[in-house]
């Protein structure tokens, strides 16, 4: 439908913890389809409603081995692996900018679907980390914070000077 402005680092309503999606209406399938229009012009793998000012619990995964975009409404992670890999990440909220981050490689997650229906699944590899990633943006968690104090200050100088 439409590309919607993206949300820069260090906007606060990046830190927010997001309100969870109560109506499932036609209001939510616009939002979705905005967001998939965003991220595919940024562009991204991932988006969240907070990356265009939404202050709702609506992530969108557009990943290179899916058939189709992803959509998960109030996800929440139930489980961590112990299991941990480094990946690097970054964030269309913060573009030009990467750096590797430790996450589980194995999460299991419950969400609800557009239409209100629950799931709970198990994501690995690409998924899991995106998942993980985007999750932390609902609540209020900004990717950078997953860095060491060091690392995130060399990045927030590169980031300045970009």
């Amino acid at each position: 439908m439409t590309v919607q402005p993206i949300i820069f680092f260090p906007d606060q309503r990046l830190k927010q913890i997001c309100a969870p999606v109560i109506e499932f209406d036609n209001a939510l399938r616009t939002l979705t389809v905005d967001l998939l229009d965003t991220l595919r012009a940024a562009p991204g793998i991932g988006i969240t409603a907070p990356h265009i000012g939404i202050n709702q619990r609506v992530v969108l995964l557009d990943l290179p081995q899916s058939n189709m975009p992803e959509i998960y409404i109030n996800p929440e992670i139930t489980w961590l692996s112990d299991n941990k890999k480094q990946n690097e990440e970054g964030s269309i909220s913060m573009p030009g900018i990467s750096a590797p981050v430790e996450r589980s490689v194995t999460i299991r997650f419950c969400y609800t679907d557009l239409y209100g229906k629950e799931h709970t699944e198990e994501a690995d590899g690409l998924r899991s980390i995106c998942l993980q990633h985007e999750i932390d943006q609902l609540n209020g968690i900004f990717w950078i914070q997953r860095l060491s104090a060091l690392r995130r200050t060399r990045l927030l100088t590169r980031y300045k000077n970009i």
